[in-house]
């Protein structure tokens, strides 16, 4: 965890039988530095414990979060006050080329032609193009300020699809890209890039710590990083079991 500490250790909890949370934040928006609370790991040759997400034909990013703002925050790395990010980070795999802020796989709101969404955003090949899966339903209504969600994001590279959960139950979207850019419509089987993740992002871009993107005012719980394509019933049974 970066900046904040052990103070980024809460005491609150999405469900039963969980003690603490972290928080993530943004600590002042006037200022250009690297300060922002987040969470996360970083490589540049790559995270040896997330070999598991090389050359793998899936992927599931799922947990527990709360957020404490209505809007993106103030871009801190401009000059002009009025500024805003596009986006709010969520959690993520880094690709392998990562410089902190490409993802393999992505849970995060980010503007979709004017409107903030709910998203699912995946890349199947280092260096190559991303496919994104966004929920039409209102960010607010999926995630309303102060309350515990859970929320899960699917990405099956071996044949280009996505899917997004809340409370257990399949989110309707759309893809915002109609095209091939994950390149599977060839001879198969596609999977994502034989290279170790750089790592993880909880909250925020740039794990490692050399730049603000993307902050998130929240808190998190139960975070989930997974080497398949968890299907809709166990996405189901995972959030009742700790609903209960």
């Amino acid at each position: 965890m970066s900046n904040g500490g052990a103070a980024m250790r809460v005491p609150d909890h999405a469900y039963r039988g969980s003690r603490n949370a972290v928080r993530t934040r943004q600590v002042d928006p006037a200022v250009a530095g690297n300060d922002d609370w987040k969470a996360g790991t970083w490589s540049a040759s790559g995270v040896r414990t997330l070999r598991a997400f090389s050359a793998t034909g899936g992927t599931t990013v799922m947990g527990w979060f709360k957020l404490n703002m209505d809007s993106p925050l103030p871009n801190s790395t401009t000059s002009d006050p009025d500024d805003r990010y596009n986006a709010i980070g969520l959690a993520g795999v880094l690709t392998g080329d990562s410089d902190g802020h490409g993802v393999r796989a992505l849970l995060e709101l980010i503007d979709v032609d004017g409107e903030l969404r709910l998203v699912a955003l995946g890349r199947r090949l280092d260096g190559g193009n991303s496919q994104t899966f966004a929920a039409n339903q209102d960010w607010r209504e999926l995630l309303p300020v102060g309350e515990w969600v859970h929320l899960a994001a699917t990405f099956d590279f071996g044949t280009g699809a996505l899917a997004l959960y809340r409370d257990g139950e399949p989110v309707d979207g759309f893809y915002t890209r109609t095209d091939d850019p994950w390149l599977v419509s060839g001879p198969g089987p596609h999977v994502t890039t034989a290279s170790d993740p750089r790592g993880i992002k909880i909250g925020g871009s740039f794990p490692q710590d050399t730049l603000e993107r993307n902050p998130c005012d929240c808190r998190m719980d139960g975070l989930m990083f997974l080497d398949s394509v968890v299907s809709a019933h166990d996405v189901r049974r995972q959030y009742r079991h700790l609903a209960r």
